[in-house]
């Protein structure tokens, strides 16, 4: 019954492609753990697990820890975004698009000129 009020958090799990992903149901506990990718993973699936369980939830143990700690997250462009788009995404304020271009200075010369396909690293704030 537990792993099912959690599907949610597993099945995200598999999409993010969490390593060494390991679940467990003892008693009335699910207990999971895994290495997410970034520290952004690891908040989206803190995000699905507070949806079912609430801020505190007491059915659930979660051992998330993060492969890449160098950076917030990685980012492919797409058609259509900006540094500010990207920006609000990830930070919620688009006036922290300045951090993702500094961050990016190896492959970007000018903010305004990002191109989809490109991968962008979102620094740790």
């Amino acid at each position: 019954m537990v792993k099912a009020k959690y599907q949610n958090v597993l099945n995200l799990g598999e999409k993010l492609k969490i390593q060494n992903g390991d679940v467990k149901v003892e008693g009335d506990k699910l207990h999971i753990k895994g290495v997410a990718n970034t520290q952004y993973e690891k908040n989206l699936l803190w995000d699905e697990i507070k949806k079912s369980g609430g801020e505190n939830p007491n059915d659930i143990m979660a051992d998330i820890d993060v492969a890449d700690t160098t950076v917030y997250a990685r980012h492919e462009v797409e058609s259509g975004e900006s540094l500010s788009k990207i920006a609000k995404h990830y930070y919620g304020d688009p006036m922290k698009y300045n951090a993702i271009f500094e961050a990016n200075r190896d492959k970007l010369d000018n903010p305004d000129m990002i191109h989809p396909g490109q991968e962008l690293v979102i620094p740790n704030l």
